[in-house]
């Protein structure tokens, strides 16, 4: 009788340990263990769940403000989930009352940099990630930098970030925001900072962060990297394509900062 185990185990077995990625599952016949067709559907699962869960904005809220920020709640013009999901533009504005309020709270000179947080496609990712990068940043905030209420935004897309930027007269803002989830990871934020932000701006004027949490980048080097970035947005005046991320190679106005090689 054939006694061979009924999984045969895939000769990539031992590079698991490495990573979450879906690799080396076996194989049971022509076929997948159970074991993996299940693990795949729960994965599945828990990325819808994090596109449809609702934001938490009273607990975000109070999370934010035991960092000592003040915070401000805005919606988008996308007036629920469907809405959103099926309206990628609308999602992109900030409610006309909402805005009128930010213009009103705004003051002469506005913030360096602004914080948007967004739920954006998983506020999974928002709830467990945004508090702590904030903190993050926070522990090596910039002397002199001036900072201004962080914005609580619901149905939000990245771009919504510069109409509240522009509102409130921010010179860079920085959008935290749920990203698509993965089937590995429900549960990853994203920082897109834009210099001069206002209605209009395109992707290729922002500078992205991805992948922010615990399996992925660490909340320190996610602020590493922002505040880098946003440094030299302030020195080059600009952000996106003109601004490459040296945060890893270079010191901010170093005059021994390494320099790339030309290529």
């Amino acid at each position: 009788m054939d006694d061979q185990p009924l999984v045969r185990q895939d000769p990539w077995q031992a590079l698991r340990r490495h990573t979450r990625a879906r690799i080396a599952l076996g194989r049971v016949g022509s076929s997948l263990p159970t074991r993996e067709v299940l693990d795949f559907g729960l994965s599945h699962a828990m990325a819808r769940d994090a596109v449809h869960l609702p934001l938490d904005t009273d607990a975000l809220r109070q999370a934010i403000e035991s960092l000592g920020h003040e915070t401000v709640e805005v919606a988008s013009r996308a007036g629920d989930r469907h809405t959103y999901l099926l309206r990628p533009d609308l999602g992109r504005r900030v409610a006309p009352e909402d805005v009128e309020r930010l213009r009103g709270m705004a003051r002469q000179p506005g913030p360096d940099l602004l914080f948007v947080v967004g739920d954006g496609l998983s506020s999974l990712a928002v709830a467990r990630q945004a508090a702590p990068l904030l903190a993050a940043v926070q522990a090596h905030w910039p002397e002199g930098w001036r900072s201004g209420p962080v914005v609580i935004a619901r149905q939000s897309r990245v771009a919504l970030a510069d109409e509240v930027g522009e509102a409130m007269g921010a010179r860079m803002v920085a959008m935290l925001i749920g990203e698509r989830p993965g089937l590995t990871s429900p549960d990853s934020l994203g920082v897109y900072l834009t210099w001069a932000p206002r209605v209009g701006c395109h992707d290729a004027q922002r500078n992205c962060i991805s992948n922010i949490r615990p399996e992925g980048l660490s909340y320190a080097a996610a602020a590493h990297k922002l505040l880098w970035l946003a440094r030299e947005a302030s020195r080059m005046q600009l952000t996106g394509v003109g601004l490459k991320d040296e945060s890893d190679v270079s010191v901010i106005g170093g005059d021994d900062a390494p320099q790339l090689p030309k290529v």
